[in-house]
């Protein structure tokens, strides 16, 4: 389960989901995250690119997480 404070909603995961939560609690690129979800779980790397995209968009819709160009 994730608080979203600034909604104050409850949102859920499973265990994909918490896994990512984790790995995103360090900033990473998406081409990082794809990769140690590949090597960790049996997908392949175009449905996780394509499902890590839908989760991160209602991530960052929700306000849970923030996109930041690789410079900054």
């Amino acid at each position: 389960m994730i608080l979203g404070l600034t909604a104050g909603m409850f949102y859920g995961l499973d265990a994909v989901g918490a896994r990512v939560w984790q790995i995103l609690e360090t900033p990473t690129t998406v081409a990082d995250l794809r990769r140690t979800i590949v090597s960790e779980y049996d997908v392949e790397p175009e449905r996780c690119q394509a499902d890590l995209l839908d989760l991160l968009q209602k991530m960052i819709d929700a306000g849970l997480v923030e996109v930041r160009d690789a410079d900054r």
